[in-house]
């Protein structure tokens, strides 16, 4: 908004040509975000407070957990609103990429809020924490998915076909179907890969800052590949695709980043908010659509490998239950879990590691994901 405002002001007042540079936007919208969560912050806490907007603790967590049933929840409204206001003051409303990309955080995100806003109504009627129904939760990121695959495929965002995606560490690597007629496969794959992020994000939020963290080091990963993927001259150096209009992006990813590092201060252990179905489904979201904007879908499982352990530990405790307990009954089921707890972050806990240390090492893994995941723009 600030850009299409200001910057045709550019020739009388030459500070307004900053906001031709993505890296000044960027950094805006990064200390803007940060400065937002600290001014929301607290008056959405507050607010969530007296209306009792308790967490559920799931059942099978550690008995350490029990006490954060009076914890607030649904404090994803504070990451929503401290990173698509940036988002709007900073980034270029015209870019198809930076649209696209905020349209579905904000519909993910709204169903997580309808799921958390049915746990409290049920609460509030004496009624078991279920929440959305989980095949309407799920119908709801397929819609988003399909939808988002359909225009992309149809709607081209650069020169490359829209039903097309690279892979890591091969230079000018292109994935595209053989016949014209097998693109169609393109969309389940992208509502394949949308929806397993939100989840996954979903499965890691279990402790104080774990998934908050985990997000904010794969935005800083993804921003500066929409920078280098958005420059003629980066992009040619490093033997990537060229895709105009994606460097915008990273203005995107800054927000998101100063939104989960504003969002650490009342999340931290022991954390004051939790975001909730509203923030988790809103950030994996943003992850994934970030990642299939920019054709590197296979990059994902690189910079977020926590979040796949995550989830296939989620997917093997319960596969492995389910046939254990048909073939060899619920006692035999129940004495050879595949892990004490899932997801795995639970099965550290109990083996003794504390929350804190588990938060920090899983920020270890994800950092050094990270590092693996910018290595290939060299290792090509």
């Amino acid at each position: 908004m600030l850009y299409h405002l200001l910057q045709p002001l550019a020739g009388e007042f030459q500070l307004f040509n900053l906001l031709n540079y993505i890296t000044f936007r960027s950094a805006a919208a990064f200390v803007t975000s940060l400065l937002v969560t600290f001014l929301v912050g607290p008056v959405i806490l507050e607010r969530l407070r007296r209306m009792a907007v308790h967490q559920v603790v799931r059942e099978g967590t550690p008995d350490s957990h029990q006490g954060k049933g009076v914890t607030p929840t649904m404090g994803g409204l504070i990451l929503l609103t401290a990173a698509i206001l940036p988002a709007l003051l900073f980034a270029r409303l015209d870019n198809r990429y930076v649209v696209l990309a905020m349209a579905v955080t904000v519909w993910m995100g709204g169903i997580g809020f309808l799921d958390d806003y049915l746990k409290l109504k049920q609460k509030r009627e004496g009624k078991k924490n279920e929440g959305l129904v989980e095949r309407y939760k799920l119908a709801g990121q397929v819609m988003v998915g399909l939808a988002l695959g359909l225009y992309l495929w149809l709607q081209p965002l650069s020169a490359l076909p829209g039903a097309s995606t690279t892979v890591p560490f091969f230079k000018y690597l292109l994935i595209v179907p053989l016949a014209s007629w097998a693109a169609w496969l393109y969309v389940p794959f992208v509502t394949f890969i949308l929806a397993g992020t939100s989840n996954a994000v979903n499965f890691t939020d279990g402790l104080d800052g774990l998934a908050t963290g985990l997000v904010a080091i794969a935005m800083i990963t993804f921003g500066l590949f929409a920078y280098v993927h958005g420059r003629v001259d980066t992009s040619a150096y490093l033997q990537l695709f060229y895709l105009p209009g994606a460097g915008e992006l990273t203005v995107y990813c800054a927000a998101l980043v100063g939104a989960c590092i504003g969002f650490l201060w009342y999340n931290a252990h022991p954390a004051q908010v939790f975001m909730g179905d509203t923030g988790s489904l809103a950030l994996g979201g943003a992850l994934g659509v970030i990642a299939i904007l920019l054709k590197s879908e296979f990059l994902l499982p690189i910079v977020g490998a926590v979040f796949v352990a995550e989830t296939v530990s989620v997917i093997l405790q319960r596969s492995v239950f389910k046939y254990r307990r048909k073939r060899y009954g619920l006692e035999y089921a129940q004495a050879n879990r595949v892990f004490r707890r899932a997801p795995l972050h639970h099965h550290f806990e109990m083996l003794g590691w504390p929350e804190t240390q588990v938060v920090v090492r899983f920020w270890i893994v994800g950092i050094l994901c990270a590092i693996l995941a910018l290595s290939t723009l060299k290792l090509r």
